[in-house]
Order: C-alpha cells, then structure tokens, then sequence
C-alpha cells in the first residue's frame, strides 16, 4: 500500500529536514538577499542599496545567519578600503529553483 504524503513526512527526519528548508528562507528580507544575490556576487553596499528598506543591523544579521547555514559566503579582502563580497554557495543556487514551486503555493492561497 502506498504511504499518503501525511505519512511520508511524519518522521522526525523529515521534520527537520522540512524545518531546515524553512530556515532556509524564512525571515523577512531572506528571500530578498537570495534573490538578488541570484547568481552574482555582490558588495555589501551594492545589496543595502538593492533593498533600502531593510536596516543595516537587520541586513547584517540576516547575512551571517544565511553564511551560518551554508547558503552565502563571504569573501573579504585585505585592501584600503576594505571589500568585502557575497555570493551564494553551491547550497545557495539550488534554493533559486525550488522557489518557484513555492510560488505556485502562493498563487494558490491568493486566488
């Protein structure tokens, strides 16, 4: 007998999995950070202008949790004035994708 998809994910694996995926992208600028991180690097200056409404504390944050995770890396470098870069992770690029599906949920609830 085939297992409804209740079942499948009513394991303790696959809650943290699904929890993980959440925590992934859950945050209120998260996506924003993804998605225009998408599949360039960016400066720090370049991201805050990119998404003025959110605070510089708040950006900040949401950045080394996401490096935390493994889905963004930073790069800083040793100049005058100092650089420092981010770009997503291998991880980090296959988030992109998969938001799409979530999207499709979305547009269910908003009919």
């Amino acid at each position: 007998m085939k297992e409804n998809v209740s079942q499948q994910l009513m394991n303790e694996h696959e809650i943290r999995v699904l929890r993980k995926t959440l925590e992934v992208i859950c945050g209120k600028w998260r996506l924003f950070i993804l998605l225009h991180l998408n599949d360039q690097t960016r400066r720090y200056g370049e991201l805050r202008k990119s998404i003025p409404d959110v605070s510089e504390k708040v950006l900040i944050q949401e950045l080394k949790a996401l490096i935390e995770i493994g889905v963004v890396e930073k790069q800083s470098y040793n100049e005058v004035p100092p650089r420092v870069e981010y770009r997503l992770t291998q991880k980090g690029l296959t988030v992109l994708p998969q938001l799409l599906k979530l999207r499709e949920i979305g547009e269910i609830f908003m009919k």
